[in-house]
């Protein structure tokens, strides 16, 4: 496997960390904070349900189960941007290992 430039692995870190945080934040906002404001909320509802039920019920599961459907597409858009390649990477450490 060849090295990347610490400049631009540094970038990558730094982008894929703020992508985690992003994803943190919208799972703490979705689990807690629709608990934080039931009362406001109580008004909107979704499928007859009112939201904060159902967010506490079913929501919050959803949403988790998307953001992993999200990060998976946005990861591989990243590491594209990057120039990894899972494959890649694979087939040459296999040749490596072959030629020791």
């Amino acid at each position: 496997m060849r090295k990347m430039d610490p400049a631009k692995a540094k970038s990558y870190v730094r982008l894929r960390t703020i992508l985690v945080i992003i994803y943190l934040l919208i799972g703490v906002s979705v689990s807690y904070g629709v608990v934080l404001f039931t009362q406001q909320l109580s008004s909107f509802n979704v499928m007859g349900i009112p939201l904060p039920y159902y967010m506490g019920a079913q929501g919050a599961v959803v949403t988790f189960i998307a953001l992993l459907f999200v990060n998976a597409i946005i990861s591989d858009v990243v590491d594209r941007k990057y120039g990894i390649n899972p494959k890649h990477v694979s087939s040459q450490d296999e040749d490596q290992a072959a030629n020791q």
